[in-house]
Order: structure tokens, then C-alpha cells, then sequence
């Protein structure tokens, strides 16, 4: 059984340049998985931005994704306000779309507030601690080790991400979880973009991290949390000049009408 709602139904309409059945494969999937249309598109294009196969300012051609996701433009749309609104796509009004910029000085600010607030989060957190609320920060920190002892950049940097937010689940602050949700995305597609730094290193802060949480060390806590954050700035920012070649103007790229080029599209 499944809600008939709008981003259901629009499958009615096949989406340009999908060639035929196209529709039926992406309506086929998102009933396969259990969910709507918006979000099997929400979740694809958020895949493709996280593994870098959609790049920092790259331009999001609304008829080219939705052909090839195999979904209309109605879903599409409302999957990319749901990506802007955790920072991964930067919407235009009456130009389009494109993967959010995410360059050195993005990367910068990024360090600015994780550095203040995840050191808050683990004192926070430090202070409530209890067998049982340290549960999930336990559960996600076992999965850190197992991704890092198998060696899976990917596993690593969604399991990484897990952890940070563990943390500030734990912090028990809902004004703090106000703030750091809407960053836990770009805090992840960071883990991802830098999956090059040392993964045994990261596992360790990690480890030590929650040993201080666990002990009711906030100020201790707050200090490791602070060090762990800060000891990746640099390379990180570093890195961010490797993958944003120039300054994006958001405006000037949304203006471009070029098409991106598909397996089944051969440039011209």
C-alpha cells in the first residue's frame, strides 16, 4: 500500500528525453523501495552530490536528471528545494539549479562553526551521559571501526558523519540540533571530499572522543572534540582548492543552457 500523493502520480507525464519507459523505471523503483517519487529523486540526486559524481557548482539540468532518473520534473523539483534546503543545491529563481559551491572558503566557514558548536555538543553531552543514552553514539562508533578495518572511503564518511551526529543527539539540546542539522549534510559531503585523510587517525579521535563522553569529562570532552575538528582544516581546505577550480557565481552558471552529457548523449 502507498499514499497516492502528488509526487506519486505525476509519473502520468513521462519526463523529456527519458526515451520510452523511462517513467516506468523510476515509478518502478520508488514503489520497489516503498517511497514517493520526490524522494527516491531527493535521495538519487543527493547520492550523485555526495560521491562527487555531481561536482561542487556543477549545473542541474531539471530535464536531463529527470530523464535520467526516470521521473517527472514535479518530483525533481521538489527533491532539489528539499537538497537546498541542507545546503547541497542552490536554487535560482527563473534560472535553474546547480550543486552548491563548495570551495575553500565554503570549507573555511564550515570549520569556523563545527569547531565551536561540536565542542559545545560533546560537553553537552559529556554531562547526560548514561548507559543507555550512550547507546547510539556506541552503536555508530562500532560501525566507524568496522568501515575503517574494511577499508570503504564511503562507509567511512557516512559512518564519520553518524558519529558527529550522534553526538549532538546526545547533547540533548534541541536549539543546538536546530542549528547543526541543517549542516549535518555538508558535514558529510566534507567527509567525502576528503576521504584521502587518514581514516585510522579520524577512528582513534573518534575512540577517544567518546571515552571522554562516557566518563562525564565534558570539559575534557569539549577540548578532544575541538582539537578533532580543527586538526583537519587544513588539509581539508586544501583539498577544497583541488575539487573548485574558481569562484562559483551561482547566477552566471543557472544562466547556461548547455546539456550535461550522458553515456546515451555522445558530445557533439
Amino acid at each position: 500500500m502507498f499514499r497516492r500523493d502528488a509526487s506519486r502520480v505525476s509519473f502520468v507525464k513521462p519526463a523529456l528525453g527519458g526515451g520510452p519507459g523511462a517513467w516506468r523505471e523510476g515509478y518502478s523503483r520508488a514503489v520497489d523501495t516503498g517511497e514517493s517519487l520526490r524522494d527516491y529523486a531527493y535521495r538519487s540526486v543527493r547520492a550523485r552530490i555526495l560521491s562527487a559524481a555531481l561536482k561542487p557548482g556543477e549545473r542541474l539540468v531539471e530535464r536531463d536528471l529527470a530523464a535520467e532518473l526516470g521521473v517527472s520534473r514535479i518530483p525533481l523539483r521538489e527533491a532539489l528545494r528539499m537538497l537546498a534546503s541542507e545546503g547541497l543545491v542552490v536554487l535560482v529563481p527563473g534560472k535553474g539549479a546547480l550543486v552548491a559551491p563548495f570551495g575553500p572558503q565554503d570549507v573555511t566557514d564550515l570549520f569556523d562553526v563545527r569547531e565551536v558548536l561540536e565542542s559545545l555538543a560533546a560537553r553537552l553531552a559529556a554531562e547526560r551521559a548514561t548507559e543507555t543514552t550512550l547507546k547510539p553514539l556506541s552503536d555508530s562508533l562500532l560501525e566507524a571501526r568496522a568501515a575503517t578495518q574494511a577499508d570503504d572511503p564511503q562507509r567511512i564518511a557516512a559512518a564519520n558523519a553518524a558519529f558527529h551526529a550522534e553526538v549532538v543527539a546526545l547533547a540533548g539540546n534541541p536549539l543546538l540540533a536546530a542549528i547543526m542539522t541543517p549542516l549535518a549534510a555538508r558535514v558529510e559531503w566534507l567527509f567525502r571530499l576528503t576521504a584521502s585523510r587518514d581514516p585510522h587517525e579520524q577512528c582513534a579521535e573518534h575512540e577517544a572522543i567518546y571515552q571522554l563522553i562516557a566518563s562525564g569529562n565534558g570539559a575534557a570532552a569539549a577540548a578532544a572534540a575541538f582539537a578533532h575538528t580543527a586538526s583537519g582544516r587544513g588539509e581539508s581546505v586544501a583539498l577544497a582548492s583541488e575539487w573548485t577550480s574558481e569562484a562559483v557565481d551561482p547566477e552566471a552558471v543557472a544562466r547556461t543552457r548547455r546539456r550535461r552529457t550522458t553515456a546515451a548523449e555522445p558530445r557533439g
